[in-house]
């Protein structure tokens, strides 16, 4: 198939992993891809260093009137949209897959003009995302319509996790048209990782038990909890906290990690290659995945999982669409105080259930299909399936409030 990839990612992070993957995923099982983004942000940013970003965009948003701001994004979509029908003319494609962002109503323009398919990739409902954070929304109502005029105007809409797909349906999007497609993994990404002995020995961390966390670590990620926990007398004294990452709240967590007399045992290795991350996670004895977005499907859980370890994670709906508890993760109650270190302290005192968790945690993604190479495959299936010309109806692409 030829497969027209849209997206107005700029950012090296989680987003920028989704679009390289699933673009390499596509292009290995024998599909043409071409890929419409800005020149700012492209499959080629999502390798190297994550967790970068483009400055001067934020240095944009941060100058203008938050109101300015949003109308700039979606005049963007015009822009967008001048350079996918050109492509449309030029590739001629067999279907649009675009990733969702606010304002960003482009396919659905191009699905209107052209009749090509339209798979709507939606990782988060960001009008009730940015509503709570970066500042808040000024123009809710025209955020609102954006939004659902973009869901109802897709033939497929792909959230990856079930409790998103609620917020799908909100907009009216019919449930035939809402397919759930976890985030994946790599598994040749991590096929060359160390044993777990190895690694710990080449880190400088033999004899230790090795808590970890991946990613771009920020305060609600709740790591301060197991800093807090590492200064009680229920965490063994060989136990050590591996971040492996960085983000803006390691300098809070390193000044409680001193204050508390237990800064030898927690270690940042700060921003690394993507390459670099299984030989440090590969360490692990277990993986810690402190608190969750509710709609989420987390990366660094996916990469708990394919490295096989025992995985600590609160008991949150959309979890539970990938986790069971005694199976391949201990989960706790995050509404029950003290339950987590609870949990924390069983795990680290029994080795043989971090084993069990450890081989159930390790078949969940053949189990599950949770690959990039399966929801690439799922994603041609469905655009196969919908062929040419085959639009949504009117009066479901229809503004609404």
């Amino acid at each position: 198939m030829r497969i027209l990839y849209h997206h107005r990612t700029a950012s090296k992070d989680g987003q920028a992993v989704h679009i390289e993957e699933m673009v390499s995923a596509m292009r290995g099982l024998g599909h043409e891809v071409l890929i419409v983004a800005p020149e700012m942000g492209g499959a080629a940013g999502a390798q190297g260093r994550m967790g970068a970003h483009v400055s001067w965009v934020h240095r944009l948003k941060d100058l203008l009137p938050r109101a300015l701001y949003e109308l700039m994004e979606l005049a963007y979509s015009l822009v967008a949209y001048r350079r996918l029908a050109a492509a449309v003319r030029e590739f001629r494609p067999d279907v649009l897959y675009e990733r969702y962002n606010l304002y960003l109503v482009t396919g659905t323009l191009i699905r209107r003009r052209f009749g090509i398919p339209v798979l709507l990739d939606v990782n988060s409902p960001l009008v009730y995302e940015r509503s709570l954070h970066s500042g808040g929304l000024k123009l809710q109502r025209l955020a609102r319509w954006a939004e659902g005029y973009a869901w109802r105007g897709a033939d497929r809409v792909l959230p990856v996790t079930g409790v998103l797909a609620r917020h799908v349906r909100e907009y009216g999007v019919p449930e035939e048209r809402i397919v759930v497609i976890q985030n994946g993994i790599n598994e040749a990404h991590f096929a060359d990782a160390p044993g777990v002995e190895s690694a710990k020995a080449k880190l400088g961390l033999a004899g230790r038990l090795v808590l970890g966390f991946t990613g771009f670590v920020r305060d609600w990620h709740g790591v301060d909890r197991v800093i807090r926990w590492l200064a009680t007398a229920d965490a063994p004294a060989n136990a050590h906290l591996l971040i492996v990452g960085d983000g803006p709240a390691r300098g809070d967590l390193e000044a409680l990690a001193r204050r508390l007399d237990v800064a030898e045992r927690v270690r940042f290795t700060g921003v690394l290659d993507r390459g670099e991350v299984p030989r440090h996670a590969a360490a692990f004895d277990v993986a810690l995945q402190p608190a969750v977005t509710p709609y989420a499907s987390p990366l660094k859980l996916m990469e708990y999982l394919v490295l096989g370890k025992a995985i600590v994670a609160p008991r949150a709906p959309n979890l539970l669409e990938v986790l069971a508890d005694g199976d391949n993760a201990m989960l706790f109650d995050d509404r029950v105080d003290g339950d987590f270190e609870a949990a924390l302290t069983r795990l680290c005192a029994d080795e043989g259930l971090r084993m069990a968790l450890a081989r159930g945690a390790r078949s969940t993604i053949g189990r599950l299909q949770l690959t990039w190479q399966a929801n690439a495959q799922r994603v041609v299936a469905m655009a196969a399936a919908l062929g040419p010309g085959r639009s949504p109806s009117q009066e479901n692409t229809g503004a609404r409030s």
